[in-house]
């Protein structure tokens, strides 16, 4: 069996592995990444079949991720690339059937909510032909603001940043960056309004 090894020695050990980070065409096959993968699957195998909410999976949330607030809850079942790259703020929570494929990083702000089903994308592939099916691959970072709020199989695209306190309705395809403050959807997802004054409101102290 492979050797298994964590995110940092595989960015310590691997140039691919700085060339993925950076958004930089890299070798996805590269033993390094393979090992670093691997590792990855090994925890999030051991979260989806822990049905101990506390403090076990918070154990393996805290070695899977790049990084989380205290309060972090995530529903099995959930699957990522590497695990590293992900970095989700204060109050988070997904429902079952999370991917994130992280092969750049994810950066999800505080208060933020994901249905079931939501798929969030960094990774991608050169339309050429050629370096295509030579395994070329390449990603580009997401960004996800504050209090925002990701409907059922939505699906976020390479390079996507969606602006605080926006909600996004079930079952988009967001392949463009959507602004502060609206109610999105579609796919191709499109902003449908701003948020009220009330709205946006809901929740502060009086």
């Amino acid at each position: 069996m492979a050797e298994t090894i964590t995110a940092q020695q595989a960015a310590e050990r691997c140039p691919e592995w700085q060339k993925m980070v950076a958004g930089e065409p890299y070798d996805a096959g590269h033993p390094e990444l393979k090992a670093a993968r691997e590792r990855c699957r090994s925890l999030y195998h051991s979260f989806n079949t822990c049905w101990q909410e506390k403090p076990e999976r918070d154990a393996l949330l805290h070695d899977l991720l790049g990084g989380r607030g205290d309060l972090c809850a995530i529903n099995p079942p959930f699957f990522c690339d590497y695990g590293a790259n992900i970095f989700v703020g204060e109050n988070f929570y997904a429902n079952v059937g999370c991917t994130i494929l992280d092969v750049c990083e994810v950066h999800i702000g505080d208060n933020v909510l994901l249905a079931p089903g939501v798929q969030i994308y960094t990774a991608t592939h050169p339309v050429a032909v050629a370096p295509r099916i030579k395994g070329v691959e390449f990603g580009k970072p997401v960004r996800i603001g504050h209090n925002v709020w990701i409907g059922g199989s939505v699906v976020i695209c390479p390079g996507v940043t969606i602006g605080d306190n926006s909600v996004i309705g079930a079952g988009s395809v967001v392949t463009k960056d959507v602004p502060a403050g609206v109610v999105a959807a579609g796919n191709p997802c499109r902003v449908l309004r701003p948020m009220t004054a009330e709205e946006l409101a809901a929740g502060e102290p009086d």
